[in-house]
Parts: structure tokens; sequence; C-alpha cells
């Protein structure tokens, strides 16, 4: 008698995305080969079967039975989640199988992750996409990087799969940051968790944000592309573009004939920053400031004379561009003491455009008596959750998941100090905190105003960074003493900078060394 092989998908998770043509092969099959997290839901249509459960990591094995049951005659189903013939059981089975078999194959096909993934989202991947595993065990990881690569040059939008497990945990961001190369930081993306299974959890943000996230094994990221857009909770990509030569968001005019050639390129959005900035001009230096936000480079023209400012959401290809077409002489980084992301992209530039790199940054304010010290967002919300009931969150938007997303954080009340740009307090406001919750302004801020604003707010725990005494650091500290409570200092990320200070003498002397004039 000769078996039958059939090669079933089972979809996401629900019992109700498998299609019909799944549940007759289950039904016609008298051996059933599965992992045995599938059988809770395909448990109607195997009762009385005979059932092999392999575990999860035994997938070859899984193949290998299923296809020994087939020779011999049976009628054999073997399942795989979502589509089996996609990142699953299908092509393992097809690499067993022999020339001389005569079992009869059938391939059932089913709704695999990207499909599952994109529907909760809205419509993300309506049109050209492509989709990425990040698992190196079957594919070598720097084939994965290349291929990252070439999707983010394309501006596909993507689908990653095997987004982060325990013993591999950095794979994801190197990619986030190779995607960050090409595409724009405010490409919108969506994260979902558990899809169409218990636990399912789906949220949206810009591609910037992503390196501030923790996954797992459950999560699938999708990315869009320039053109995708938001709508009523949802993100989606247009079929028909209208403009295909639109440039990507940060992309700059051929030439910019509006920016000084030779310049300094100070990397600013501080306050020091643009002070140096302010400092260069008075000696005679031509100055473009850069400034990651509409709203930072309002600031910089409002406070640096003579200087040009370029603004906006750019990307490393917008500043590799940048740098080259008006051939600058020199890149000064004085951005954040957090911005760790921008620091290194600029380093990198410095080397391939081989432009000398400065980095000017504020000193420490942290001291033992001035707050407990934590080594990362992570740590913060932990302490945050065991300490606090109303906590006050001076970090900034960009880490603002890392806190609401923290295990027991629904349990507690987030207040949130963010700049006053729209897209800052919408990110606040898809993480689920109140209007009410939420202080769009522009610091720093004296010590009585955080006194005042505090004990008005009921806070019990103060979260920030350790952003020097030009980011208002002792006014957070004087506060929280003032009224008793805990405030919570992440540290500062280590970076190895190939020159770096804290004074605008020594920025000046070094530029004199370079023989920069």
């Amino acid at each position: 008698m000769k078996g039958v092989l059939n090669l079933v998908s089972v979809g996401p998770g629900f019992s109700d995305l498998i299609v019909p043509r799944a549940e007759a092969a289950l039904r016609d099959s008298d051996v059933i080969v599965a992992y045995d997290l599938y059988l809770r839901w395909i448990e109607p249509w195997i009762t009385g079967k005979e059932i092999h459960t392999p575990p999860l990591t035994q997938e070859r094995e899984r193949a290998l039975l299923a296809i020994e049951k087939a020779r011999s005659g049976a009628k054999v189903a073997l399942i795989s989640s979502g589509d089996i013939g996609i990142y699953a059981m299908a092509a393992l089975a097809f690499d067993e199988m022999r020339e001389d078999d005569d079992y009869e194959v059938n391939v059932i096909p089913g709704i695999t992750s990207a499909n599952a993934c994109a529907s909760l989202l809205g419509s993300p991947l309506s049109h050209d996409f492509a989709t990425l595993s990040l698992s190196d065990l079957l594919c070598p990881w720097d084939w994965i990087e290349q291929r990252g690569r070439h999707i983010a040059q394309a501006d596909l939008a993507c689908v990653l799969y095997n987004v982060q497990s325990a013993g591999r945990q950095e794979g994801v961001y190197r990619i986030l940051n190779i995607m960050l190369e090409s595409k724009s930081p405010k490409t919108l993306c969506g994260v979902i968790h558990n899809a169409y299974r218990p636990g399912q959890k789906v949220s949206i943000h810009h591609l910037e944000d992503l390196l501030s996230l923790q996954f797992d094994m459950l999560t699938t990221i999708v990315i869009g592309n320039r053109f995708t857009q938001r709508k009523r909770g949802f993100i989606f990509t247009p079929r028909g573009y209208n403009n295909w030569d639109a440039p990507d968001v940060g992309a700059i005019p051929c030439g910019c004939p509006e920016l000084p050639e030779h310049a300094l390129w100070v990397f600013s959005g501080t306050s020091d920053g643009n002070q140096l900035a302010n400092e260069l001009a008075l000696q005679g230096y031509p100055v473009v400031v850069s400034a990651a936000t509409e709203y930072g480079g309002e600031v910089a023209a409002q406070h640096c004379s003579g200087v040009s400012v370029w603004a906006g959401h750019q990307g490393v290809e917008a500043r590799k561009q940048a740098l080259s077409q008006n051939q600058a002489r020199v890149i000064v980084d004085a951005t954040h003491p957090y911005a760790n992301l921008i620091s290194e992209q600029l380093m990198g530039l410095s080397q391939s455009l081989n432009i000398p790199y400065l980095r000017f940054e504020r000193p420490s304010s942290f001291a033992a008596d001035s707050g407990i010290e934590c080594d990362s967002t992570e740590q913060a919300a932990e302490q945050a959750i065991r300490l606090g009931q109303r906590i006050f969150l001076t970090t900034g938007s960009k880490d603002l998941a890392g806190f609401l997303q923290a295990p027991e954080a629904n349990e507690r009340e987030w207040f949130v100090r963010v700049t006053p740009e729209p897209e800052f307090i919408q990110r606040a406001i898809d993480l689920g905190v109140p209007r009410s919750h939420i202080c769009a302004m522009q610091g720093p801020f004296s010590e009585a105003f955080n006194t005042a604003l505090w004990r008005d707010l009921e806070i019990d725990c103060v979260i920030t960074k350790d952003s020097g005494d030009a980011g208002g650091y002792q006014a957070k500290v004087a506060a929280t003493q003032a009224l008793d409570i805990p405030l919570l200092v992440i540290k500062r990320p280590k970076l190895e900078y190939p020159f770096t200070t804290s004074t605008f003498d020594e920025v000046l002397r070094q530029l004199q060394d370079w023989q920069i004039n």
C-alpha cells in the first residue's frame, strides 16, 4: 500500500486560522509527527491517531520519522507552525527524501508569521518586501549581515524572524544598525510578540527606537520602507507610491549649496554643544551645526550666531553625503552623552571619509551620595518598580519603552518629561502614558521647579541620566533630596573615542594641532 506524506501548515496559533485543506489532511492521516506545542491547535482532528512528538531541537529526526512512516505505507502528517515551506520543516523533508521514494507528497500552505504579524499591524507588506531570519544555526552570520545590508539599501519593507534568543542577544541590534545605515531613523516598524496566541502584544515604533527594546524568539519585527505611513493606530505601505523619485526622509539636495564648504561640522542637540559652535564661529571658523530634530534646529538657530544649521532626521547615508559633498574639515561630536548610536556612526564616517573626529562631552556630575547608580535601563526600571509607585522619568523619549514595558510596569504610575516635539509626545501616548502624565517641556529645569512639580504630582521615585551640570543634573539631585525620594541614575555608555575633551580650550588647541584654520 502506497503511503502519503502530508506536509501540513497549521498557521500562527489559533485554530480558526488553520486552512480547511490542512484540517482535511489531518483527518485523513493515521500518523501525526509534530512538536508537542502544536498539538493543542489541532487536537479536535487527531484524536485516536498515532502521535509522535520529538523535541523542538530534533527537527531532522522528526522529518526522518515522518518519511520512514510514509515509506512503510502509512498516511502521515508532518506538522509545522506558520507555513511549513517558510523557515520550517518542508525543506528538511525534501532534503531527506530519495528519488526512488514512491509515497505521495502533499504540501499544504498556511498563514506564516509575516502574514499574521502584518495583519495585526495593518498592511505594511503591500508592496515588495523581504524576510530575513536572524538565526545563524543554519546560515553563517556574515551572510545574514550581507543580506540585511542589501535589504536596507533597496529600502524594502522586511520581516525579521528568529529575532533574539537567550544565547543570541546582540545580532538583532547589529542588523538594526545596518538598517539605519540606509533607512531613515523614522521608518515605521512593528514589534509583535506571540501573534495570534495567548499573551499577544503589538506595538509600533520608529526604527531608531528598536535599539532600546528587548525581544525574544516569540517576537517578530516588521520594518517598513520610506513610504510606510500611519493611520488610525495601524501602519500601511501604499501599493502605488505615486512619486517614485521622492527622496528618502533625511536625504539632502545634491551639493547642499546653502551650506558652506570646508566647515567644521558640529553635531549638537545640547546647550553646551551650541555654545561650542558659537565659540568656534567667534574664532573665525566656518561652522555647520547639525541637529537631529527640527526643534533642535530652531534652538540652534536662536542661540548660535554666524553658523549654518542643518536639521532634521538624517540617516547615516545622508550624513555621509553631506559631509562629503561639502568637504567637511572636522567632525565635532557634541551630541548628548547617551547618544552612543550617533557617536558610533560619526566615528565610522570619520574613518570612511578620512575626516578628523573630535569628541566634546560635558563632564560627569555623578557622586556616590547624589543618587543610586544603575548599569542599564532594565536595572533602573527594576529598581524603580521596587522603590516607587508614582515614578517620574527624566530620561527622554528614546528609552520610554524599556521602562513602560518592563515586568510589573503596569502596576505603577509613570510620569514622563519629553522635549516638546509632537512625535515624542505621540511616542509616550502610544506606549500607554496618560496625557495628564506627560510634561512636554524644554529643559534644563531649576531645583525649585523640579521640587514644586514632583511634590504636586506626589512623585516617590525619579529616574534620570548622568547628564552633567549643563543637563540640570544637580537641580534634580537637590530636588529629590529636598523631597526625600530616591533618584536613580543610569550610567553613561562607554565608548572608545579617538579623541575626547570636556573643555572649549582643549577643542581649540586640538584644532590648532591639526592645523585647522
